[in-house]
């Protein structure tokens, strides 16, 4: 994923770097549905991504960064927010009879929303917001990066395949 070299300058940096993640989640659950692995290892690892990652990426985008602006496209990351952890949540119910859909609609749903921060909201956000609240976005994430130690590699497809 390019990072602009404004982002790169910004405290949005962190953010950025959390989507290349989340795309890549997405890309392990397209693959272990092109390699027929046994939706009860996909949904595992869906339970483990929402709570090592996505449920905490969640909450500093909307606590840290969405607080400083309050327009349309700030409102549309929140719905698609809302819409995601909705998802998240059909996986847990529906059972593994409708997981392939609820899976593919999940990795359809959190790539576009990753295509709009990073093409539409974030320049938009470096435009409207100030350096000095750039810089205090990026001041509060300093952390480690996400380590997706995640044991079942589901999406590596084996010789036996």
């Amino acid at each position: 994923m390019k990072i602009s070299h404004e982002k790169s300058k910004s405290g949005l940096l962190p953010f950025s770097k959390d989507h290349y993640a989340g795309s890549l989640f997405c890309w392990k659950i397209r693959q272990g549905i092109k390699f027929h692995i046994e939706k009860q290892r996909m949904l595992d690892y869906v339970s483990y991504f929402w709570s090592h990652y996505f449920s905490g990426h969640f909450k500093e985008e909307e606590e840290i960064l969405f607080g400083l602006v309050r327009d349309k496209q700030v409102q549309k990351a929140l719905a698609d927010h809302q819409e995601i952890k909705t998802v998240f949540k059909n996986i847990e119910t529906s059972g593994l009879q409708y997981a392939e859909d609820i899976l593919l609609e999940l990795s359809d749903t959190i790539d576009n929303h990753i295509r709009f921060e990073e093409r539409i909201l974030f320049p938009h956000l470096c435009k409207a917001l100030s350096d000095k609240q750039l810089k205090g976005i990026g001041d509060q994430l300093v952390r480690e990066p996400l380590v997706d130690d995640y044991q079942d590699q589901f999406w590596i497809k084996s010789k036996s395949l």
